[in-house]
């Protein structure tokens, strides 16, 4: 058959999705296996479909043996066509890290627009690669979202010098609202990332990407192809999923392209000006609720669904529109789309490429593959997309799926994909692997040498209330062979009978806390990385959620205090030292009963500003009276309207690290909400330029001198 390209609309838009490498895998190494005992042999081997046909036929039949009576069963898609993401990464070596940064933190004595500076960034994984989050500053302006309202902040005059409104909420025929937002900043360029649903399509006129110098609808860098398919029943049919805005920030903010495309919004990693966009979507299958019959009714009837389904049922589409309203729309390229051996039919991966200097996002350079995604890594060369696979073997999700010809049920495990991101083009599949269980975050995966650690908690983590679950926590060092992650060095039998809580690598070893009832921190040495060991073990009360690098042999963790039977009773700041890797110790904590933080599940919330120790961390207090006037500066305008009414604090606990000790610094409040009913607002993220602390809410921006906590200046959002 030869290559067709699928388009939608009058005259759709030509898009392609190729996976590089995966369309020239010699034989030998297509039918090469993984050596793992739970895994079927070839399952990581990406290869394409033969044809557009040959992928119909093999994602029907694979949805076909998901399919339950109440529609597809396990996996990230659960029972529903329309939810989930995944995630992708940069695409360049990252930048040194400068003097005085952490490793997402900020930088020491840079120079931004001409003049010097001295400010924080978004707490990231790896240096260099920069991660999402709902504020950037670079130093001389505060970029933020709050309620589909983007704007800028000069930091210098402490003024809102632009804004945009991102949501069409004046707009009647819009179906959805949404909240908020993620950014990621280039220069004068923002990318703003929102995870839309439910957007009715407006369209606009309907246009070819004309491509210069080639023939009508071929894809840029390879030979024209044969026959289109005719425009599909989906069409015109709304599309489901993330809406990526370019936006120019210079003078006043414009927008000046938009991008949507089905499915989830996973995640997202920008080297330099390159912005990569992980998306996992699901077929656009609808099973109706059959309430009378039997399962074996049910599943038949949605087997017959599947099959009356046409390749548009599980292609992404794609709608890119200019800042003139003009919007082009197309599906990605079924014949570029690679899948693993054994895949289930039921989602797909598409990892977007953008130049953030440019004035368009363009097609976005899609990449697919038909499998699933939840956790992404990136340490800018290589872009790891994780897979949590547990759903295989709970008993909920109907037990496991095993493949043909293999007897033995398989274990819960983790399938890693590695993406070579080297260049800012497209991102070529390199290799694929397994370690058994599942992984905590992007945390408990770190690149070292060319090699991959992973930290994951393996067992049943179904165990029923009072009975001892079987868990254990491992850490696998995986190197690659050919298109092969294969694993070459392990150490397992941490926390038995608990579960990971965090996890981080830093150089050559690696720190691992699991939890129960009491808190082990674990050391754990991969100098030699075919024969990781244990070196040390700390048990204290509680855990740490988070931790963070703090200089030298020194790590902070913030997580919850705990009484002896593992019951958490507040907030806990631990400051570690880890100069000796056979005895790490706990050198000051601080906590506070009745209390939680977002930086413990979140760490684009945790500010640790190196030059002078400061930590800033948001914060909740259940149970506080709320004070008027109370807070390190913020302070609430009038009195509260229900005095006697028990209403838990909010705002941001500011601590100082110095030597061996945490000292508590203040606590910075905003400004209570005005309404019907005055409430306090959360604070969600903080960040450093020069000597002032700045703190970010929905309610607004709010300068504090970094030292004495007074307040500087309050800009509301209106």
């Amino acid at each position: 058959m030869t290559g067709r390209l699928l388009r939608t609309g009058a005259a759709g838009l030509a898009l392609c999705a190729g996976l590089g490498l995966a369309s020239g895998c010699t034989a030998a190494e297509q039918s090469a296996g993984f050596v793992d005992s739970n895994v079927p042999s070839g399952s990581f081997q990406l290869v394409a479909f033969n044809s557009c046909d040959d992928a119909l036929h093999g994602l029907r039949a694979a949805a076909k043996s998901m399919v339950g009576p109440y529609g597809f069963w396990g996996g990230s898609g659960g029972l529903t066509a329309q939810s989930g993401g995944a995630e992708k990464d940069a695409a360049a070596p990252p930048a040194p890290m400068a003097a005085g940064a952490g490793p997402g933190g900020g930088r020491a004595d840079s120079t931004v627009g001409g003049a010097p500076s001295n400010y924080s960034g978004t707490n990231t994984h790896e240096a260099g690669v920069d991660e999402p989050d709902l504020v950037k500053t670079d130093g001389r302006r505060i970029v933020t979202i709050s309620n589909g309202v983007l704007r800028v902040v000069d930091a210098a005059t402490r003024t809102v010098v632009g804004r945009v409104r991102l949501d069409d909420r004046d707009n009647p025929n819009d179906a959805y609202r949404y909240a908020a937002g993620d950014l990621l900043l280039a220069g004068d360029h923002a990318l703003v990332l929102l995870n839309e649903q439910y957007q009715t399509y407006r369209g606009g006129p309907v246009i070819d990407m004309a491509v210069p110098g080639a023939a009508p609808g071929a894809v840029p860098g390879e030979a024209a192809r044969g026959p289109e398919v005719a425009p599909t029943k989906q069409a015109e049919q709304p599309i489901y999923g993330p809406r990526m805005l370019l936006v120019d920030l210079a003078d006043q903010p414009h927008v000046l392209g938009s991008y949507r495309i089905d499915g989830g919004l996973v995640d997202a990693r920008q080297v330099g000006t390159t912005a990569r966009v992980v998306v996992r979507s699901y077929p656009r299958l609808v099973f109706p609720y059959m309430e009378k019959g039997t399962d074996a009714n049910r599943i038949a009837n949605n087997k017959k669904i599947i099959d009356r389904a046409g390749l548009d049922d599980w292609l992404p589409r794609i709608e890119t529109t200019t800042a003139g309203g003009a919007s082009q729309r197309g599906l990605v390229n079924c014949e570029a789309i690679a899948r693993p051996a054994i895949y289930t039919g039921t989602s797909m991966l598409t990892v977007l490429t953008f130049d953030l200097a440019g004035d368009a996002l363009g097609d976005g350079r899609p990449t697919s593959i038909v499998a699933d995604g939840d956790t992404v890594y990136s340490n800018g060369p290589s872009l790891y997309v994780a897979s949590d696979q547990r759903w295989r073997v709970m008993p909920m999700f109907g037990g496991s799926v095993i493949a043909e010809g293999d007897s033995k049920r398989p274990e819960a495990r983790t399938e890693v994909y590695k993406f070579d991101t080297s260049s800012p083009e497209r991102p070529r599949f390199v290799a694929g692997g397994t370690v058994p269980g599942y992984l905590i975050n992007q945390y408990a995966m770190s690149e070292w040498d060319g090699k991959l650690r992973v930290a994951a908690t393996s067992g049943e983590p179904w165990a029923a209330p009072g009975q001892r679950s079987n868990s254990q926590s491992g850490v696998y060092v995986l190197e690659q062979s050919r298109k092969l992650l294969r694993q070459i060095g392990k150490v397992e039998g941490l926390g038995k009978g608990e579960r990971i809580y965090a996890v981080r690598f830093v150089g050559t070893f690696g720190y691992v806390v699991t939890f129960r009832q009491t808190d082990p921190l674990y050391t754990v040495d991969l100098r030699d990385p075919t024969k990781p060991t244990v070196r040390g073990e700390l048990k204290i009360s509680g855990y740490s959620a988070y931790l963070h690098p703090a200089g030298g042999d020194k790590l902070i963790g913030i997580g919850q205090d705990a009484t002896e039977r593992g019951r958490a009773t507040g907030t806990q700041v631990s400051l570690f030292s880890v100069a000796d890797p056979d005895q790490p110790t706990r050198l000051a904590r601080y906590t506070l009963t009745g209390a939680q933080s977002e930086a413990e599940f979140d760490p684009h919330a945790f500010l640790y500003w190196p030059n002078d120790g400061l930590l800033v961390v948001p914060l909740q207090v259940n149970n506080a009276i709320a004070v008027p006037g109370g807070g390190g500066g913020g302070g609430v305008p009038g009195a509260d309207p229900f005095p006697d009414k028990m209403m838990p604090a909010v705002g941001a606990l500011v601590l100082r690290v110095s030597g061996d000790r945490i000292s508590e610094v203040g606590f910075i409040s905003h400004p209570w909400l005005r309404g019907t009913y005055n409430y306090p607002v959360t604070i969600r993220r903080s960040l450093i330029i020069d000597e002032t602390l700045w703190t970010v809410s929905d309610g607004g921006l709010m300068a504090s001198d970094s030292r004495s906590l007074d307040r500087i200046a309050w800009i509301p959002f209106n």
